[in-house]
């Protein structure tokens, strides 16, 4: 093993840099991609005349971050998290101005293009957590994640709540009213950018590499086999992938069709926008709190709260009336408590069994899995919606978690195994 060429007082300084700037990117990123959301969803719906269309919105957002994750995870190797984290944010801005063209020609392909492009702003909003965990502490490894998980609080709860001011602001631009959310996305994702590629100094990633290896030596670009290939003999990093990708699946499935479902009985962008926030102060508000219960209780043990937390969820989000905005509230708040812990705990399992300079790769193919199932589950939401009803969506929902929970019972999957 070679010596460190980082002094610890270096390291220590580049973390808390790192935190701040990559947590003000959250926030920014959060504003943008939260109001994002509902309104993607709604315009598809209203555009294509269809419900089963709102499911296929937030289905091409998925899939633009699923797309996009091993490239953005090739950047990060070669030129470091800043450039990468950058780029997405970037995307996903032009992203936003494509909806807003989409909106105004009334074409459902240029909204889901565009959505396409957001969603690579959600790559960015993903990987980002791993960025926080480069310098940090084994021991401090969840809590640093969770911190830049919370910064989104903020945001993802604004954004969702500026559905009626920017709705007006898209008005007064003479734009269609839904085109709004996107002209505050282009403002906050082009800011995001801008911040992380200024400030993100020194680099979290290259630093570390530095740290461990001693050197600064171009190193290979990330492939999805190197990922793989990195996942062999470590069934507690595979467990995590899995976690992750499920517990999103779900949250996607029920979280993507409940505006439509609250529309359906004309139910207010206002209130609409209200259960969202709470949703996703569910997702984000505690992170902080579950990120030490990772630290302090372990991984598998806040896999199967999560998992338990959904359940629950599923179950109070389908006996619930589209009008009933408080046990929607309460079911879609506890939707994101559950998302919170499988991401966080799922996460950390991953990046504790692979080593630091193989780590971009796994965590590129992490994103791109769970990206995928949320493509998918977005995709059926719409579909079994428009086929049956909410309801069954949510009992639908209910399946992968089953499966999870099977699979985590699994004594072979909780082994530790010896790291590279």
């Amino acid at each position: 093993m070679t010596t460190a060429t980082v002094a610890p007082t270096m390291v220590e300084g580049a973390q808390r840099n790192a935190l701040r700037v990559l947590s003000t990117g959250s926030v920014l990123g959060g504003i943008a991609v939260a109001g994002a959301i509902p309104a993607g969803s709604l315009l598809a719906a209203a555009i294509a005349d269809s419900e089963g269309a709102a499911g296929f919105a937030q289905t091409a957002g998925v899939l633009g971050a699923a797309l996009l994750a091993l490239p953005l995870a090739r950047i990060a190797l070669s030129h470091g998290r800043r450039a990468a984290l950058a780029t997405g944010y970037g995307i996903g801005a032009v992203g936003a101005v494509v909806v807003i063209l989409g909106a105004v020609q009334r074409s459902l392909p240029l909204i889901l293009i565009g959505c396409v492009m957001v969603g690579v702003a959600s790559a960015s909003g993903y990987q980002a957590r791993y960025a926080a965990t480069d310098l940090a502490h084994d021991d401090h490894r969840a809590r640093a994640l969770s911190l830049v998980v919370w910064a989104g609080t903020i945001g993802a709860v604004l954004g969702p709540n500026l559905l009626d001011a920017s709705g007006a602001l898209g008005l007064a631009l003479g734009l269609p009213q839904l085109a709004g959310p996107y002209v505050v996305c282009v403002v906050a994702l082009g800011l995001a950018a801008l911040v992380l590629y200024v400030f993100l100094r020194p680099d979290p990633y290259l630093m570390s590499v530095e740290q461990r290896r001693g050197t600064t030596e171009e190193k290979p670009k990330p492939r999805l086999r190197d990922g793989i290939g990195h996942l062999s003999g470590r069934p507690r990093a595979v467990l995590g992938i899995g976690v992750i990708a499920i517990g999103h699946v779900v949250m996607v499935m029920v979280m993507v069709m409940t505006p439509v479902h609250m529309a359906h009985v004309d139910v207010s962008l206002r209130l609409i926008g209200l259960v969202i926030s709470v949703h996703v102060a569910g997702m984000y508000a505690l992170s902080p709190l579950v990120g030490w219960t990772v630290d302090r209780v372990g991984r598998v043990a806040v896999v199967v709260m999560g998992i338990g937390i959904l359940a629950v969820a599923c179950v109070l989000a389908g006996i619930a009336p589209g009008d009933d905005v408080i046990l929607l509230g309460v079911g879609l708040f506890l939707l994101g408590l559950g998302w919170s812990c499988t991401l966080i705990a799922g996460s950390t399992l991953v990046t504790d069994e692979v080593a630091a300079p193989d780590r971009p790769s796994v965590q590129g193919l992490s994103d791109v899995v769970m990206n995928a199932a949320g493509a998918v589950g977005g995709a059926l939401a719409g579909l079994i919606v428009l086929a049956s009803s909410y309801s069954v969506l949510c009992a639908a929902a209910l399946l992968p978690l089953i499966g999870l929970g099977i699979w985590v019972a699994v004594p072979s999957s909780r082994r530790i195994s010896a790291r590279s």
